[in-house]
């Protein structure tokens, strides 16, 4: 009877109620984190950052601009026209939206496809015209249909401006250089937590630019299943601009067994790596990503990166979203502090650290009690990074 007993604790019925309880239990506080006034932003990026993000797009509409301080009555403005004809970039838009087929569902009708096209175009356009700072670059229309799909048109544009005059900055310049900048902090990510896969990418002289379709698209161009996509966007709006260089930091590691029994040759090794599996599991490498922020902030690493700040780190430094909600906890504040003198003090512990978290994020989560409740204490603590680098745009006058 106990052995009976004991199967259907741990049965797959078992695990779809419990699934279905904290998704229940998420709603409820997300729709609570709504009604209050003022909205309670925090409480809206914990619930991007933890498991299974924002759960839908229904409320990804009401989260997201939240999460990016756009105030909801833009839905009342009219969409700004845009004159096409001597347009500088009308003629690549169009090209590569033509080209963006596979972002549209499976089957969806030619006809609402077409017209979603236009309003894509239209999006993309208007940006650039209300921010002649801002210069195209192939891939922006990746995330630009994105936010498209999940917000329609108005709200989407009105993201999609926030973004790219903050998190998308870098990949908005003239150049590139900010690019390989943010590109950059890659490799000292994978040395710290696994210098053997770094010392053989480095060996074959691979590069990074395998990651720069994952980085300027945040992964929009290279994940076939949308639900994935939007789960990493939850994530990624919800912290620091240069979390998705940690992701992909924590893909390249969760393949180290594929890299190195890859031939050690750059176009061998380039060709793996830009070759990202489809069956990856995201909410593992999204806490995983979220750990080795902790572990490593981007302060930590941009000596090993270059000698400067990316612009969009810099600009969205500047921000800081006034709310009492919003105040971080001191532990949480002298966690990345102690993680650092613990590695110094070790030669062996940013690999440990790194992969058995848990009982850090236990001691944390007894310092917060009650505020971390199902969600690991790496999580907050991001959250309050986020946070402290969040928009101050007034939210609600």
């Amino acid at each position: 009877m106990e052995e009976s007993i004991r199967v259907g604790a741990s049965s797959p019925v078992n695990g779809r109620q419990d699934w279905d309880t904290k998704r229940r239990r998420k709603i409820a506080d997300i729709t609570q984190a709504l009604s209050v006034t003022p909205v309670d932003v925090a409480a809206l990026r914990r619930m991007a950052i933890s498991e299974g993000g924002l759960l839908t797009d229904e409320i990804r509409c009401q989260v997201w601009p939240r999460l990016l301080n756009v105030p909801l009555h833009v839905l009342d403005e009219e969409p700004e026209k845009v004159e096409r004809e001597n347009n500088k970039d009308y003629s690549q838009v169009l090209l590569d939206v033509q080209r963006s087929l596979r972002r549209f569902p499976p089957g969806m009708p030619d006809e609402q496809r077409e017209g979603l096209q236009e309003e894509l175009i239209d999006i993309i356009l208007q940006v650039l015209k209300r921010n002649p700072q801002l210069h195209y670059y192939q891939g922006y229309h990746d995330i630009v249909v994105t936010f498209l799909l999940v917000l329609g048109e108005r709200l989407a544009t009105a993201l999609v401006e926030k973004l790219s005059t903050h998190h998308l900055r870098d990949f908005m310049d003239p150049t590139m250089d900010n690019t390989k900048h943010i590109l950059n902090y890659l490799m000292p990510i994978i040395e710290r937590v696994n210098p053997e896969v770094h010392d053989f990418m480095q060996q074959a002289e691979v590069g990074t630019v395998f990651a720069l379709s994952w980085l300027i698209t945040w992964f929009g161009h290279v994940l076939s299943d949308f639900r994935h996509v939007v789960r990493l966007y939850d994530f990624f709006l919800a912290c620091h601009p240069l979390m998705p260089i940690y992701f992909a930091a924590v893909i390249v590691l969760y393949r180290e067994e594929e890299v190195l029994e890859c031939e050690c040759d750059m176009a061998m090794v380039h060709h793996l790596l830009s070759q990202i599996p489809q069956d990856l599991p995201y909410e593992t490498l999204i806490s995983r990503a979220g750990d080795l922020f902790v572990q490593f902030p981007p302060s930590e690493l941009a000596k090993e990166a270059a000698s400067y700040e990316s612009m969009a780190t810099s600009t969205f430094k500047d921000f800081d979203l006034a709310s009492t909600q919003q105040q971080p906890d001191s532990v949480l504040r002298r966690r990345p502090r102690q993680k650092q003198s613990a590695l110094e003090s070790s030669p062996a512990s940013s690999v440990v650290a790194v992969a058995q978290p848990s009982a850090a994020r236990r001691f944390v989560r007894l310092a917060v009690m009650g505020l971390t409740v199902a969600l690991g204490a790496a999580a907050f603590t991001l959250m309050n990074t986020a946070l402290e680098w969040a928009p101050k745009l007034d939210l609600f006058p």
